[in-house]
Order: C-alpha cells, then sequence, then structure tokens
C-alpha cells in the first residue's frame, strides 16, 4: 500500500501509475496477440466478428464497472483519512456487489444477443462467429468482474503493483491457450474467447489465495462478507454517473460500428485493428489519469489540497511527452503495424488511414484525461458525465455519420479528434471554476475548499 499523501507528488504518481502501466501493456498486449492469431490463423470475417463483439461486451460491464470506480473513490478518501473500518467494509461491499452484477449481465448478454447484432446492423456473414465468441466471453464475465473487483480495491489503497503481477500471469497463459487452442487444436473463434476467461478466472483465484495470506486490510472470506448500504448507496451516487458515461461511450462504439458496417467487412476488420492499437497507445494517458484520481483521493481525505495543481500539472507534462512520441511511431510505422494483424492491402489502407487521423491528437485526448482524473478523485463525476454524452453523441458520432457520406471512412475517424476537443475544452472549463473541491466523500469541518 502506498501514502500518497506525503513526498513530492511527481514521483508518488508516477511510481504509482508505472505498475498499473506495465499492467495495461500486458493486458493490450494479449488483446492484440487475440487478433493477430485471429486475422492470421482464421480470417478477416473471425477478426470482424470479434470486433463487433467487442463494443456489446464493453456496454454489459461498463455500468458495473463505473460503480466500482465509485467505491475505489470512497476507498482512497477513507485510506487517506486512516479510517480502515470503512475501508473494510467498503471492500466487502464491492465483492458482494458484483457478485450479483455479473449474474445478471450474462444472462441479459445471452438473451437479446442476436437482438443487438440487429440493431447494430452487423453484416449476416459474421454474425454466427460474433455469437459464439460474445456467448463464451459473457458466461466468464463473473470471473473478469471479480479480478476487476481486486484491482479496484488495491489502487484504492494505493498498490499497484500486486495487480500488475496477476495481470501478466493472466497475459501470459491467454497468449499460450490461444496458440494452444487456435494454432494446435484448430478450435476457432470461440476457443480464443474461452481463452481470455480461463486466464481472468485463474488470475482472479491467484489473487484471492495471496491477499488472504499476505494482506493486513483485504482478507476475503466469501461466507463472511458484509454488505453496507450506506457505503454502496454512497458507490452509486459517486460512481453512477462514471458507469453511464462508460456505458454510453461503448453504446457509442455499438453505434460506430453500425457507421463503419456500412462500408463492408473490409473496413470493419480495419477498425477492429486499429482500435486494437489505439487502445494501446492510450495507455499512459489512461493510467496516468487513474493513477492521479488515487491522488487527489487520497489528499482530499487527509485534507492536503495544496498538492493536487502540482500532481495536475505534473501528469499533463508526463502524458504529452508520450503522446507526441507515440503520435510519431503511428505516423512513421503505422502501415507495418497493420501488417503484423493482416495481408489484406485494402484493410491495411483503410486501418492506417485511421491511425494518421486518430494519432495525431493523442496530446489533447491525454490532457483531457488528466483533468478528468483530478474531478474523480474528488469524487465529482456528474459534470464530466455530462461532458462526454455531449461530446460523443452531440458531436462524435453525428460527425462521423454525416462526414462519412463525404469523404468515406476517413470522416468517421475525423469525428473522434472532433469529440475530445471539446472535451477538453469543457472538461478544463469546469475544473477551473472550482466546484469540484466540494464534491469530497470524507466531510470535515476544517477542509479548506479555497486551494489549490
Amino acid at each position: 500500500m502506498r501514502d500518497m499523501t506525503i513526498g513530492p507528488a511527481g514521483s508518488q504518481i508516477f511510481k504509482f501509475a508505472i505498475p498499473m502501466l506495465l499492467g495495461n501493456v500486458f493486458q493490450q498486449l494479449y488483446n492484440i496477440v487475440d487478433t493477430i492469431i485471429i486475422g492470421q490463423y482464421i480470417g478477416k470475417e473471425a477478426l470482424a466478428a470479434a470486433g463487433a463483439s467487442f463494443p456489446v461486451i464493453f456496454v454489459l460491464i461498463s455500468l458495473v464497472i463505473g460503480i466500482t470506480t465509485g467505491t475505489t473513490i470512497i476507498i482512497s478518501q477513507n485510506y487517506g483519512a486512516k479510517n480502515f473500518t470503512q475501508v473494510k467494509r467498503a471492500i466487502d461491499t464491492t465483492f458482494v456487489y458484483l457478485f450479483y452484477a455479473s449474474l445478471l449481465l450474462t444472462i441479459i448478454g445471452l438473451l437479446f444477443i442476436e437482438t443487438i447484432w440487429g440493431w447494430m446492423g452487423i453484416p449476416e456473414e459474421i454474425r454466427p462467429d460474433a455469437t459464439i465468441y460474445f456467448n463464451i466471453y459473457a458466461a466468464g464475465l463473473i470471473l473478469m468482474f471479480g479480478y476487476n473487483a481486486v484491482s479496484a480495491i488495491l489502487r484504492g489503497l494505493g498498490d499497484s503493483k500486486t495487480p500488475l503481477y496477476f495481470l501478466i500471469i493472466a497475459s501470459l497463459l491467454n497468449v499460450i491457450l490461444d496458440l494452444l487452442f487456435v494454432v494446435g487444436f484448430k478450435w476457432g473463434i470461440g476457443s480464443v474467447a474461452l481463452a481470455t476467461v480461463i486466464s481472468h478466472g485463474v488470475s482472479f483465484v491467484l489473487c484471492i489465495l495471496y491477499l488472504n495470506k499476505t494482506h493486513t486490510l483485504i482478507k476475503i472470506g466469501f461466507k463472511k462478507l458484509i454488505f453496507d448500504k450506506e457505503i454502496f448507496v454512497k458507490s452509486v451516487k459517486i460512481g453512477l454517473p462514471t458507469g453511464f458515461q462508460h456505458t454510453f461511450v461503448a453504446l457509442g462504439m455499438t453505434a460506430m460500428m453500425g457507421i463503419v458496417s456500412d462500408f463492408g467487412t473490409n473496413s470493419l476488420a480495419a477498425f477492429t485493428i486499429a482500435i486494437r492499437i489505439d487502445s494501446f497507445a492510450a495507455m499512459p494517458a489512461m493510467n496516468f489519469s487513474m493513477a492521479l484520481s488515487t491522488f487527489v483521493g487520497q489528499n482530499i481525505g487527509a485534507n492536503k489540497l495544496d498538492r493536487i495543481r502540482s500532481g495536475l500539472n505534473y501528469t499533463l507534462l508526463i502524458t504529452s511527452i508520450i503522446s507526441i512520441a507515440v503520435s510519431l511511431i503511428a505516423w512513421l510505422f503505422g502501415n507495418s503495424l497493420m501488417q503484423v494483424f493482416t495481408n489484406d492491402a485494402e484493410v491495411i489502407k483503410i486501418g492506417y488511414q485511421y491511425l494518421i487521423i486518430v494519432c495525431s491528437f493523442y496530446v489533447v485526448f491525454s490532457a483531457m484525461f488528466a483533468v478528468q482524473g483530478v474531478l474523480r478523485g474528488a469524487g465529482d463525476t456528474l459534470i464530466p458525465m455530462f461532458i462526454t454524452l455531449f461530446a460523443l453523441w452531440i458531436l462524435r458520432i453525428p460527425a462521423s455519420y454525416i462526414l462519412a457520406k463525404y469523404i468515406g471512412t476517413d470522416g468517421i475517424w475525423l469525428g473522434i479528434p472532433i469529440a475530445w476537443i471539446f472535451g477538453l475544452l469543457a472538461v478544463f472549463i469546469y475544473y477551473k471554476s472550482g466546484r469540484w473541491k466540494k464534491k469530497q466523500v470524507i466531510k470535515r469541518a476544517e477542509v479548506d475548499i479555497s486551494a489549490p
């Protein structure tokens, strides 16, 4: 566990963010390996099918993970205030809630997936593969939620290293199983989802065994979990806006898939590959934002608001430098990166154009996420939700739809940075208003909301 209320702000954020970043590198690596194996050994139709499944899975888990973010904020602020009884109650409540939520979402997904394909306009020829992939993935949601719950709890306590170790195990196991199931056994698209479910399950079980033996605050006995209604309600109040934000972003992804699918399987396959690369490139901004949220949460809990501005300034600097480097890599080597996944010339051409257009605005994306990290850490999630929804549904999707009619798939990609630019401007204006300083979970008479 890391106490982020003392020591240099930049150093604390960097040391906390790097293990998370490394963990996500491994996670994205096995996602990329999935995509490479599907593209090279099964085909572009299967690649498009897996790509179609991704936003639907994202929709199912986003609301739940968003509410879990509320619990993380409660944990980090109580930990900063040294209120360990409330920390333990929040941990128990998280596990109880996620267990029932995962069961419900699995049932919903399995019952309605065929209807969802129709809403998205997914081509008929890829629907059977998409359904097989999705059903297996959905059946393993409870294991994925369990692992993500442990990771979120540990982040709230300032521990970003332990989740890294188990994520590395999951990533390596997933790659091995991919190769065994697809290349060795020739089991097809469903085995890729099965490999992911198994690797998540193994990682979750190992996490529980390790934590019960070594951690002082986390002793997970599923028969002794205490559900605290007050903490749950507070978690929902804080996390629901973030959950809705993630959900509508995921729904926006399904809408984008619908727009892309109008241009055929090549475009859908190219989009599937490009967003994998894009997700990899966006990780530094997202992980430093998460680190900043924990930093802000602990320092608000400890009544040290003067440290927040220096934490934000450091995060903006480091993520801007990384974003510029990533953009240069995409411009220079984007075509080669696409060739790793497929040999289809048309798919490569379309995907490379995505990378050129979207990667040019990574600095904007990283700055937007940094400022949002401050607001989340303070527990102020409602206004950022409205900003995100406006940027996505009023700007990105309509812009992509309209521009696509005039300039094809390049118009779809241009809608993404248009939304980012608005999002950055709006969230920065709100940050400067200072209203987020009044949203802390830990209420204290001595808190001075005039700083920083």
